[in-house]
């Protein structure tokens, strides 16, 4: 699984610690994590929550993702942000249970976190044992074991309706403010990352011409 890491400008200092963090966890899993960025907070490209949820959303629709970890302060602007496009369901995810259930119940491609509220002694260790539950093993499995059957048909009938009550990611990225969307693609490894793991020519040549 291609797993995207992506931080907003508020948080972007802790990226190298969600990052080592994460790989810790998932690499071992036969996983890879691609990390998109911010690095710092003086990087060059800054993007909000707003631009979170922008980039989750090509990453995710385009294939060049399976899931995307992201966050702002308190997590609920990311998780916003990332629910207004199709094609991407994002729990806010505070603690391991939080992790295990979202992934067992919702079956989503995409957790914000919380990276500054609550994040203080022993937060390291809290997002290591999330990051394990989160990404334990096959995702839709259900919670508890008897509720499988209506918590996978729940999934899929919100899957369809997201389809109908959403757009389509292309005509999204032609109509959105283009300097917002510039912006959110405008990361340091984004083209490496993203043109080489992207299934989408119609959303990879779109991209091009809003990088060119």
């Amino acid at each position: 699984m291609k797993i995207a890491l992506i931080n907003e400008n508020s948080q972007a200092a802790k990226n190298e610690l969600i990052c080592s963090t994460l790989k810790s966890v998932v690499e071992p899993k036969g996983h890879t994590v691609f990390n998109y960025g911010m690095y710092s907070a003086d990087d060059k490209a800054q993007i909000t929550y707003v631009q979170c949820g922008i980039l989750a959303a090509i990453l995710l629709n385009s294939g060049a993702a399976d899931f995307v970890v992201t966050g702002c302060g308190t997590g609920e602007g990311a998780m916003l942000a990332c629910n207004s496009f199709p094609g991407v369901l994002c729990g806010h995810i505070v603690d391991p249970s939080d992790g295990y259930m979202f992934a067992q119940i919702n079956d989503g491609n995409c957790a914000a976190f919380p990276f500054a509220k609550g994040f203080g002694w022993g937060a390291e260790l809290n997002l290591k044992y999330t990051f394990e539950q989160l990404f334990s093993g096959e995702s839709g499995q259900g919670y508890p074991k008897e509720r499988v059957v209506p918590e996978q048909r729940n999934k899929k009938i919100l899957d369809e309706v997201k389809k109908i009550t959403h757009t389509d990611m292309l005509t999204i990225l032609k109509t959105i403010d283009q300097d917002l969307l510039k912006g959110a693609v405008s990361g340091e490894k984004f083209s490496e990352y993203f043109f080489a793991n992207c299934k989408d020519d119609s959303i990879a040549d779109y991209i091009k011409s809003i990088l060119a």
